[in-house]
């Protein structure tokens, strides 16, 4: 008899439907699994052999075929072992083949036939959804972040002996319901009110967080780049539903989920010693990189010219489209990548370049050397470019509040809700095209006449160009002016200025 149960594999963060066939039929003991497996999927023979035994049942002395449809097409991963289990209980008869007929069933069996939590089970409902399944099972670890997904019914066990009893007709389960909330998650050890100083940096950062901007933060060692960093997820505004789901299905992918959902935005900071690979993802099967656990929050680059020059190139691309395509010899997967990309470098690389009571000990070669490590293409990629400055005595003991995160938030989250407005979807002004540049940014004669002033005087690139209109259509929607005046201009033109990354 030939049983048969739908599964599934990933390929990027989308799921695709596979048919596990099990045959049973005469001849010497063996359990062959055919259909490109790889090894973790192979291996699924021992680890179903001895779930089967552990959990009370016989396993058939039989001539075992398992065949994992399409065949043209590369299996991986540790989720086929509950179906291949399940295909055989009713290869022997112990299900009913039409009840399996309407489940999507995937998960990882322990040998005493416990059932482990899997990665991409959000993207197995999501898919589901698609292909119009009803039901699915899981381990049910898994099961809670699957259960989110409206329409689906998501069953989940803890063991082997559980989910037979299930299919038997012998035990009754309701589907999970979703158990967590949308509620904002936001790191509460943190704030803005705690940074000394820094007025025109704390200014850059609410452009660039309302409007989805990219900075470049420069200064020298101990000016709170890296502090200034790490409290940018305190002030961007909640994600959005569809923002949970994209950045929880990433996560899940990777192996990276803890359970539930991620509700907040992420902060991702590699230390520069990571791989092109790891940035970008890849490797084999390919995995999303730093760029894609960092989609719909913050990528941070302490350091930026110490990461390799490789690394850094290869953020061009996913920082103009926002996604991130692997090609390989049989198909090409893509992964999401719209963060809002930030740096932090020191003028030189003894990072006292300018500074008034330090000297300097680079040599001009050095510094040279040092600046070369980011192109001017990366450069011109960043929307703002701000210096930070030394701190006083005066600064680091004043004792006076300066806004909170939260107050900061308020008015970034009032320009968000412009721009969603304008666009009519979840998009910033760092998206816009061309054309809607023409549509949603005039500029008065005082603006034009400013902005061709800046363009012949510092040489802005069309790119660079753009962007500035971009940053100061920001600005307008901060001061809740539907009009870009020729001060947003300015303010735009003047965070494109940086002088250590100009002169020699």
């Amino acid at each position: 008899m030939i049983a048969k149960v739908l599964s599934g594999g990933l390929w990027g963060i989308d799921s695709f439907n596979v048919d596990v066939e099990i045959d049973i039929g005469r001849g010497l003991p063996s359990f062959t699994i055919v259909g490109l497996p790889e090894s973790s999927v192979r291996e699924a023979r021992e680890r179903v052999r001895s779930a089967f035994v552990n959990s009370g049942y016989e396993f058939p002395m039989r001539k075992i075929t398992v065949n994992l449809a399409p065949a043209d097409v590369k299996k991986e991963g540790s989720f086929y072992d509950l179906p291949i289990a399940i295909g055989i209980m009713v290869g022997i008869g112990l299900i009913s083949q039409d009840v399996v007929r309407e489940f999507f069933i995937a998960g990882e069996l322990s040998l005493d036939g416990k059932l482990k939590g899997i990665r991409g089970a959000l993207s197995f409902a999501i898919g589901c959804k698609k292909s119009g399944i009803k039901k699915i099972i899981l381990p049910l670890p898994s099961a809670d972040e699957a259960s989110v997904i409206d329409g689906i019914e998501v069953y989940g066990f803890e063991s082997l002996h559980q989910c037979v009893e299930f299919l038997r007709g012998e035990r009754l389960n309701e589907p999970l319901k979703f158990k967590g909330t949308f509620d904002d998650e936001r790191v509460v050890d943190v704030d803005m009110s705690e940074i000394k100083g820094q007025i025109n940096a704390k200014r850059a950062i609410e452009i660039c967080a309302a409007g989805n901007h990219n900075l470049l933060m420069i200064g020298p060692p101990g000016v709170g780049k890296s502090m200034l960093a790490q409290r940018i997820p305190t002030v961007l505004p909640a994600p959005t539903f569809e923002e949970i789901i994209e950045t929880t299905q990433i996560y899940s992918v990777r192996g990276l989920l803890k359970g539930g959902l991620l509700k907040r935005r992420p902060f991702r900071a590699p230390h520069h010693t990571i791989s092109d690979i790891g940035m970008i993802g890849g490797g084999n099967p390919p995995m999303p990189g730093e760029i894609s656990l960092a989609h719909n929050g913050v990528l941070f680059l302490d350091e930026l010219p110490e990461f390799d020059r490789n690394v850094i190139e290869a953020l061009r691309q996913p920082m103009e489209s926002g996604e991130v395509i692997i090609t390989r010899a049989s198909r090409a997967v893509r992964y999401p990548a719209r963060f809002m990309l930030v740096g932090a470098m020191n003028p030189c690389p003894c990072g006292y370049l300018g500074d008034p009571k330090r000297e300097c000990r680079c040599s001009y070669k050095d510094i040279k050397r040092y600046r070369k490590k980011v192109s001017g293409p990366i450069l011109d990629r960043f929307d703002i470019q701000v210096q930070l400055p030394p701190l006083s005595y005066e600064e680091l003991s004043s004792t006076s509040s300066s806004e909170t995160s939260l107050e900061i938030r308020k008015r970034i989250e009032m320009a968000r809700k412009k721009q969603v407005e304008r666009f009519g979807c979840a998009k910033w002004n760092s998206d816009m095209k061309p054309k809607d540049i023409k549509k949603f940014c005039p500029l008065d004669e005082k603006s034009k006449s400013i902005l061709a002033s800046a363009v012949e005087k510092l040489n802005l690139t069309a790119r660079g160009y753009f962007k500035v209109i971009k940053v100061a259509r920001t600005i307008a929607d901060l001061d809740n002016s539907e009009e870009i005046k020729s001060i947003h201009i300015a303010e735009a033109i003047q965070f494109r200025i940086s002088p250590y990354l100009e002169g020699e």
